[in-house]
């Protein structure tokens, strides 16, 4: 049998690898849904599992040579897994809850990720060379500082309840979308900066670059979300062909990924936010090709951390590689409670108001801290970049960050994963409705939609008063503010022209 099976895979050395790989694929799927109710195993679990049990007969077919079937490489990530894991992600993102908690997320998605590198990299620069692990250049420090700021946040959010923790579950899920782009712009920075003198001015050109890669893919992303909404609108493709329309949406959210990375922009933000103009002006769900590129991911994981290549190339003592995983997930635990808590405690002070909803409390922040220890494919995506060519490295550096990686990836999802059911069900009581969501609905007094924009047609002394009451809202509540007068301004001008519903009194 195991002679048949070597002669079949040596007169098909491309179909039958692609085919046993999309077999176990279908296997995980199938697994994970017979598992679905059971909400201490996730996705992401399985797949790691199944990987691995996947890499052990394999190992043994090949008698301890390879428990690959396939070779992963950065390429194949950031050109076809990765642009339908965020432009899902941009496409499902609950808008309402999204922009209400805009700050709160862009404090923990952006300024988090810039502490937590911060954080990453001075320990494991300092403590590495302590540990007998040598070899890494100061633009490989900076970069795994980024590469473990990157969080996976789906055990936690396959645990939390929507609609009894919307406020908890909404800062969770921006986060992790919002944190993965950070870190890869941040990645994408940090390649270009000199690192030969790392002083004040490179700091500041670092910032300077994150923020110009952040606003223009973000402007890139909002132009091709409104020209195919725009085009959608106005050739009405539904009325011929809800599939022509489909075709449309997801050739034009890839079409923005590659021109931005052609451009040398952030392909990950623009498509994330050619989601979101999408979703916004269009009303269908596209979740099939993120959820297969996501198993896809964990999967090859399970079956890489049998590779007994790196293993060997790492020319490591176990103990040394051992020591440097656990400085790792230990800066994990340091760099991510090092921003959590007090940009907790700094967002409670800005939404301090009467009319706000409940604060951030104790128990919601250590639920926040310990949704991002997880690793996952951005992790493993970056490494790859950093340390590989094509997905092979001969180098013993490289091989052992990558074996590092695969390592905080394969501990952080199932130690962490494992233990987030019954971590949360001691936090937060079970069946307990979170009112905050309907508290940030909540009308005050200056809620009543009596505050148009101000008008062409009406007299400057009633444009004076609304501007004042404008003013007004803006500084009690500035959120609050900006999300009324921006839905008013969408009802008004932007969906008559880009289409999509007009929204409710009660929405805004």
């Amino acid at each position: 049998m195991f002679e048949f099976v070597r002669n079949l895979a040596h007169e098909h050395e491309q179909v039958v690898p692609i085919s046993v790989f999309v077999a176990i694929l279908c296997l995980c799927l199938v697994i994970g849904h017979l598992l679905e109710e059971n909400r201490w195993v996730n996705e992401s679990i399985t797949a790691i599992l199944i990987g691995g049990i996947a890499g052990t007969v394999i190992l043994f077919l090949n008698k301890g040579k390879s428990s690959h079937i396939l070779r992963f490489s950065e390429e194949l990530f950031f050109i076809y897994l990765l642009p339908p894991i965020i432009f899902n992600a941009g496409f499902q993102v609950k808008k309402k809850q999204f922009f209400q908690n805009f700050i709160t997320i862009m404090l923990f998605g952006v300024i988090g990720v810039f502490i937590s590198t911060s954080i990453i990299t001075a320990g494991s620069w300092w403590l590495f060379p302590k540990l007998g692990f040598f070899g890494l250049t100061a633009r490989e420090y900076l970069a795994v500082g980024t590469i473990f700021s990157s969080t996976d946040t789906v055990c936690t959010l396959q645990v939390l309840h929507q609609d009894e923790n919307p406020l908890l579950y909404s800062l969770v899920f921006g986060e992790g979308v919002v944190n993965d782009a950070t870190s890869v712009v941040l990645f994408n920075a940090i390649q270009k900066i000199d690192v030969s003198r790392i002083n004040s001015r490179t700091s500041l050109q670092l910032i300077g670059d994150f923020i110009y890669l952040f606003s223009t893919s973000t402007a890139l992303g909002v132009t091709f979300g409104l020209l195919t909404a725009y085009s959608l609108k106005t050739l009405y493709f539904g009325r011929h062909s809800t599939v022509r329309e489909l075709a449309i949406m997801v050739l034009m959210a890839y079409l923005s990924y590659m021109l931005a990375e052609l451009l040398d922009l952030s392909g990950i933000l623009t498509v994330f936010f050619c989601g979101i103009l999408m979703s916004h002006y269009a009303w269908h769900i596209f979740a099939m090709m993120s959820f297969v590129a996501e198993t896809f991911i964990f999967l090859y994981v399970g079956m890489d951390a049998l590779d007994m290549e790196k293993w060997k190339m790492t020319q490591l003592s176990v103990g040394t590689l051992m020591a440097s995983f656990g400085t790792l997930v230990f800066l994990i635990l340091v760099g991510r409670a090092a921003f959590v808590f007090p940009l907790s405690a700094f967002s409670n002070y800005l939404n301090k108001h009467p009319d706000r909803s409940k604060p951030l409390t104790f128990r919601h922040q250590v639920v926040i801290w310990w949704a991002g220890l997880m690793r996952g494919a951005v992790s493993i995506a970056l490494a790859f970049k950093q340390f590989t060519f094509s997905g092979v490295t001969w180098d013993p550096v490289n091989a052992a960050m990558i074996t590092n990686t695969i390592i905080v990836v394969l501990f952080t999802t199932l130690v962490f994963g494992f233990l987030t059911k019954p971590l949360i069900l001691c936090l937060l009581p079970q069946h307990v409705t979170d009112t905050s969501d309907e508290a940030q609905g909540s009308k005050s007094p200056k809620e009543d939609m009596t505050l148009p924009l101000l008008s062409f047609e009406a007299s400057a002394s009633t444009n004076i008063l609304r501007a004042k009451d404008s003013l007004s809202m803006l500084i009690e509540r500035p959120v609050y503010t900006v999300h009324f007068y921006w839905r008013k301004f969408d009802d008004r001008y932007m969906r008559p022209i880009f289409g999509g519903p007009i929204s409710s009194p009660a929405e805004c």
